[in-house]
């Protein structure tokens, strides 16, 4: 890659602004810990956070280096329609403040988790189910974070794709270990606000600048010569349509109210009240940021497209071009003075850090909270949840680590957010909003529920076959939008159709055996989907032939040993029960009989 491409204004000033932030952070982390106390000072900082800081900690949360990213990504590839996303999650957070759909009711059962709300309504199953789809849902979800935020870091300075990228991925994951792991939610709260303050002013005067270096008349002419009208119209888009809308709309609502690091800034809020208000100013942030982000990757398409060799590189005239991911980061990097890129970046490392130690904090929390507490017998000291979310986050940081350097999304870095949180959202969003509001709500409706939202791991499969996307692999039709549509309908069918023909009040036996039933034909079908999608039909029936094969030789195996075993036991029951004539009978043998039979009956 010319070096000409990656040529950027980042100075001895910026780093010196940058190392100085990222020192105080560490900082932070050692002064938080002297207010620990418990597990929930640890997780949800004593539920004593209240309006203010809760906004200002969620914005800090929510609009991390990620966010940025990606969203600067969508603005890149699809103009001006991209801006449909950040006004239907305003819209929801907006829904969930004014109404208090529940989150109000979540916050007034003073649960931790929402996986510890699922026991409180359906049972401990349901918890250690639903703990550990979120878990996987959540570490998933954030498998890319430590990839994106480490491309604008190595774009900013100038470094490009390569093994700078790999060394700055793991120095970022360290600093972000170092300080979550020892100050909790106490930490986290610092540092978001921080980072409110810092980002908050920095993304406006950012945008700003963006805008002016660039021109918007420029701005809107480039999008109309790249895109045309789908530029403009998400319903003729490219990438979206109705199907994107409706998901779109539905994961504004559900992963404003439910996504677990917004969630644990409702249930650390002070009251329920404190938690309604929380959600109605946050949905400012919410829609801002998207939009302002998406504009920088507009802003980013007409720079790079006024600049001969940058064209070049992101849109050969053959093969695939420089990812469109780093685009926004070359232009700040081409465009702000040195001084404010420092300022920039400080900020990003901040937005970075602050999104990394929530997530961290959140899934460590779950899989402490919801999965090994839940299966031991003997409950967990709080200096033991407190040792194994701490643990749980250098594991779950190094399983980023690992991701990361390896899976690339199959299209595009929202996507793959989107898809990745639907896994968790579509059954959390059944699970909690019937659990609330419908009393026939029952424990296999939520299982089915939770475990439908599986379906969305679909559109990551593709890498782990070999293809870039499913189109690649011939199923044209399975873009993620109609995953995600699919997977939201299975969950609702699997809550209500469970919920009517598995109620809780069936007896244990029948509800066991429609489990079995249910989870064999499941495993089935998604199995058999899976090898045909890869091998083709006679892939599939290939399988069929080595199950078949593999099973009725073991039924052989198991039948024939077994069979004899039983054969023997036969032997000694019919030696033992044989019949003995009446002149062989001894008093012995006459007294065991009579007490077998019981006492006679004089009135006969």
């Amino acid at each position: 890659m010319p070096s000409e491409i990656f040529h950027t204004n980042f100075t001895g000033i910026d780093w010196a602004i940058v190392v100085v932030y990222l020192l105080g952070s560490v900082a932070i982390g050692v002064y938080a810990n002297r207010y620990i106390g418990n597990i929930t000072d640890f997780i949800v900082a004593g539920r004593g956070i209240k309006v203010f800081l809760a906004v200002a900690t969620m914005t800090g949360t929510e609009l991390g280096l990620v966010t940025v990213m990606y969203n600067a990504e969508q603005g890149f590839k699809s103009g001006f329609a991209a801006y449909h996303i950040g006004v239907f999650w305003g819209l929801g957070m907006l829904t969930v403040g004014l109404t208090g759909f529940m989150i109000y009711r979540l916050r007034a059962l003073q649960v931790m988790t929402i996986p510890e709300y699922y026991e409180q309504r359906f049972g401990r199953t349901t918890r250690v189910l639903g703990g550990t789809i979120l878990a996987l849902a959540g570490i998933l979800n954030m498998g890319l974070f430590l990839q994106a935020g480490s491309q604008f870091v190595t774009t900013v300075l100038g470094l490009g794709p390569g093994l700078g990228l790999k060394l700055v991925m793991t120095s970022m994951l360290v600093l972000v270990l170092i300080y979550t792991t020892l100050g909790g939610m106490v930490s986290v709260v610092i540092t978001d606000l921080i980072q409110f303050c810092v980002l908050g002013l920095g993304i406006c005067v950012a945008t700003g600048v963006a805008v002016w270096a660039v021109g918007w008349d420029r701005m809107v002419n480039t999008v109309e010569a790249h895109y045309g009208l789908k530029g403009f119209d998400p319903m003729q888009a490219q990438h979206y349509g109705w199907q994107y809308l409706v998901w779109m709309l539905f994961m504004g609502v559900a992963a404003g109210a439910l996504w677990q690091t917004a969630t644990l800034r409702a249930l650390s809020a002070k009251s329920p009240a404190v938690a309604k208000k929380l959600y109605s100013w946050s949905s400012i942030s919410f829609l801002a940021r998207v939009v302002l982000p998406m504009t920088w990757g507009i802003a980013a398409l007409a720079y790079i497209s006024s600049k001969p060799a940058l064209s070049t590189a992101f849109f050969p005239a053959q093969g695939e071009g420089l990812a469109a991911i780093y685009a926004m980061p070359l232009l700040f990097a081409q465009v702000l003075p040195s001084g404010l890129l420092g300022i920039l970046t400080a900020g990003m490392l901040a937005a970075f850090m602050s999104t990394h130690d929530s997530y961290l904090l959140a899934w460590s929390a779950v899989i402490t909270q919801d999965i090994i507490a839940p299966l031991r017998r003997r409950p967990l000291t709080d200096r033991q949840r407190i040792f194994f979310t701490r643990a749980f986050i250098v594991i779950i940081g190094l399983f980023l680590l690992v991701w990361g350097l390896w899976y690339q999304a199959p299209t595009s870095l929202w996507n793959y957010m989107a898809v990745t949180g639907t896994v968790y959202l579509a059954g959390a969003f059944t699970c909690v909003a019937f659990g609330l509001y419908w009393k026939r709500a029952s424990r296999f409706g939520a299982i089915m529920a939770l475990e439908a939202g599986l379906f969305s791991l679909m559109g990551v499969v593709p890498p782990l076959l070999g293809f870039k996307n499913w189109e690649e692999a011939g199923v044209s039709w399975l873009t993620d939008q109609n995953i995600a549509i699919m997977t939201i309908g299975l969950s609702l069918a699997g809550m209500v159709l469970g919920s009517l023909l598995v109620p809780d009040s069936m007896p244990r036996e029948q509800r066991v055996a429609a489990w079995s039933g249910v989870h064999a034909a499941g495993a089935a079908a998604v199995f058999g989907t899976l090898i045909i999608l890869k091998f083709g039909w006679f892939g599939l029936w290939h399988a069929v032939l080595i199950v078949t094969i593999a099973v009725f030789v073991g039924l052989v195996v198991v039948c024939g040993v077994m069979g004899w075993v039983d054969l023997g036991s036969l032997f000694r029951q019919l030696s033992e029960d044989r019949t003995v004539e009446p002149d062989e009978i001894t008093p012995e043998h006459w007294r065991e009989l009579q007490e077998e039979e019981g006492p006679d009956d004089e009135s006969e």
